[in-house]
């Protein structure tokens, strides 16, 4: 039982358990349901930028292309598989993981004409988050709700080492604290009471995320495949393993923990941001003018309840000191950040890679809210916002990541 009080915040599980549940998520998940959310537009074919990617399973070999609906009869999805000579041995297996983890690139024909017109309205600016080139012929729009996070079979060294380099490489940490998840699952981190609050939140941030994926795969496990059925259901035993307070020697609840500080940090980032969305020129355009308007209203609502919870986290602790100093550690946060983003594109497989790609994003949407407090207070109530923009991309990934949580 994860329960009672959270460090580094005013706030308790329980209050968030009651807030979410039956006030906030109800509404979000039917916001995540409409056009202009359930659409995202992701690279799956950008390389590997820190290691030759030879994994059998990994974007080369074992991909699904996603087709243009237009040349599917009656949208049901076909790729191309293309095997390499090294990859032939390993087909079986391959096929397998392909089959679990291939993203369903269909898309209707009404919304291929709402996307050509998303493009027009999109703004840019500097992010925490390595962003895709949506204009580059390698990327593609992708239905969310089509292409659910779950476990698609992708496992074992090629995922260990996804997160071995997020938490050694990029993570502010005591030298001698071990990774929490090591191939034994029994090592366990010593006190961060040594380490500042930024560094000590940015690593809870990534363990949370690191937590709420593990949950989603665990919840929506392949439990049965047969030629007849695909049966999907939680997994109570792979649960355990990552979060049971004996299995794990007392990390698993500490890992659940870190979920809710880093529900309490997005939400933060959605109480502040109301300026942006609330000005009469700010659309949610998919085309459908009835459609968008119901939409930017329940968006509005949403964010008006963000702001009514009671205990948010109290982000002005952050980089509080010598301004020299923090100025410094906010970069290097960005650039850790980023650096994040990036390993998303070693993922192995196409479907964890669209869900850590959008995750990450969206976390670094919500920290770049945090960190432009300044420039959202001086948004005009009217006109182009020039001095603080979201673009659609970032938009999306904001509020599926948050919903994810």
């Amino acid at each position: 039982q994860v329960t009672g009080h959270l460090d580094d915040c005013t706030c308790d599980v329980e209050t968030i358990d009651a807030f979410n549940n039956y006030k906030l998520f109800p509404r979000l998940n039917e916001l995540l349901e409409s056009d202009y959310f359930r659409y995202y537009k992701v690279n799956l074919n950008k390389p590997c930028p820190f290691w030759n990617d030879s994994s059998h399973c990994g974007i080369r070999d074992c991909a699904v292309k996603p087709c243009p609906s237009d040349e599917v009869p009656g949208g049901i999805r076909s790729g191309s598989y293309k095997y390499s000579e090294e990859a032939n041995s390993l087909a079986e297996e391959c096929e397998e993981a392909k089959r679990l983890g291939a993203v369903d690139g269909s898309l209707s024909k009404e919304t291929q004409q709402a996307v050509l017109q998303w493009a027009r309205h999109d703004d840019s600016s500097d992010s925490f988050c390595e962003a895709d080139d949506i204009y580059s012929p390698d990327a593609e729009y992708v239905d969310l709700l089509l292409n659910p996070e779950r476990y698609t079979g992708y496992k074992g060294p090629d995922a260990w080492k996804i997160w071995n380099s997020i938490y050694e490489e990029n993570c502010f940490k005591p030298q001698n604290v071990k990774r929490p998840l090591a191939s034994g699952r029994g090592e366990s981190f010593i006190s961060l009471s040594g380490v500042c609050l930024e560094k000590r939140a940015f690593y809870k941030l990534i363990s949370g995320l690191h937590a709420s994926i593990n949950i989603h795969l665990s919840a929506r496990y392949l439990l049965q495949d047969t030629w007849s059925e695909k049966k999907w259901g939680p997994n109570v035993t792979e649960f355990q393993q990552r979060f049971d307070e004996v299995i794990t020697r007392g990390e698993g609840p500490r890992r659940l923990k870190n979920l809710y500080f880093l529900y309490l940090i997005e939400l933060r980032a959605l109480s502040k941001i109301l300026p942006f969305f609330q000005r009469p020129g700010f659309q949610l355009y998919t085309g459908n003018e009835s459609n968008d308007m119901e939409t930017k209203k329940l968006l509005l609502e949403i964010l008006h309840l963000a702001k009514s919870f009671p205990l948010h986290f109290d982000e002005n602790s952050f980089f509080a000191g010598n301004q020299k100093e923090a100025a410094k550690l906010k970069e290097e946060f960005r650039l850790h950040f980023k650096n994040i983003s990036k390993i998303m594109d070693c993922v192995g497989c196409f479907k964890c890679r669209l869900w850590g790609k959008l995750q990450t994003q969206g976390l670094g949407t919500a920290l770049k809210i945090l960190f432009s407090e300044n420039l959202i207070e001086k948004i005009p109530g009217s006109g182009p916002s020039y001095g603080f923009q979201l673009t659609r991309q970032e938009i999306v990934a904001l509020f599926n990541a948050f919903g994810r949580l």
